[in-house]
């Protein structure tokens, strides 16, 4: 996933920062606003986690231009503030959820996941395309049993293909999406990758899942299946070949 932190104090965002990657998650950080709303309108995040006390404007004036321009990427609040009207004013605004400071490590992740999941129409950690299963929390990938084990950024790939299935992805965007615009290698990496998640997912019988669009990018369709392994033919026994009580109980 990728993820975008709007926290304007350096040490609590870098700790942050450090929480989500933790997880397998890309973070972009801003510390004002009106950057959190510009890089939203710009790139396709999964989840914001937003401060609310920010140096330009409140948090709940983020998520409210969010909305308001169709944004409708998941916003988690961060805040230290623990009224119950700030809570229903963020909520209120546009946010999907509310944690307040200071907070349990494994529950921001678990509500951020969570967010995530619903707003892709999932109410389980599990997503499954055919015969094709990710569990979005353990990062765990598995085509009718058989575990496929991928490296980090193949399961990156893999999770925004199925995420978005039915989108075409352009490789610009997968490259966004891996490395947030910092050190990205030459764009035929991605190919690289696809050719690579392509080969695992083959070696436990699942062809053609990813599909090329020429030109533009690649996406997942609905589908998935192994095919089902060919039924060998009974041999054909020839009478000649058999005599006395072998042929007689051929016959029966």
């Amino acid at each position: 996933m990728r993820i975008l932190l709007v926290e304007d104090d350096p040490t609590v965002a870098d700790a942050l920062s450090l929480i989500v990657r933790s997880a397998g998650s890309i973070v972009d950080q801003v510390g004002t606003g009106e950057e959190a709303i510009d890089l939203t309108k710009h790139y396709d995040y999964d989840a914001v986690i937003l401060d609310l006390m920010l140096p330009d404007i409140e948090g709940y004036e983020v998520v409210r231009r969010m909305r308001a321009g169709k944004i409708d990427t998941p916003v988690v609040i961060l805040s230290g503030l623990s009224r119950p009207q700030a809570k229903v004013k963020g909520l209120g605004a546009g946010a999907d959820d509310f944690i307040t400071k200071p907070f349990d490590r494994s529950e921001l992740l678990a509500r951020m996941q969570a967010v995530v999941r619903r707003s892709r129409g999932l109410g389980q950690p599990k997503l499954c395309i055919g015969d094709l299963e990710i569990n979005l929390d353990t990062k765990e990938v598995a085509v009718a049993g058989k575990p496929v084990h991928l490296t980090s950024k193949e399961y990156a790939m893999l999770e925004v293909l199925a995420l978005r299935k039915g989108f075409v992805l352009t490789k610009e965007a997968f490259l966004s999406h891996l490395y947030g615009g910092m050190d990205e290698p030459e764009i035929k990496i991605i190919d690289v990758f696809i050719c690579k998640i392509r080969k695992k997912l083959a070696e436990v019988g699942l062809d053609n899942l990813i599909e090329t669009v020429w030109g533009r990018g690649y996406l997942i369709r609905d589908g998935g299946r192994v095919a089902p392994a060919p039924v060998q033919p009974e041999p054909v026994l020839d009478r000649r070949e058999l005599s006395g009580s072998a042929a007689r109980q051929a016959v029966c």
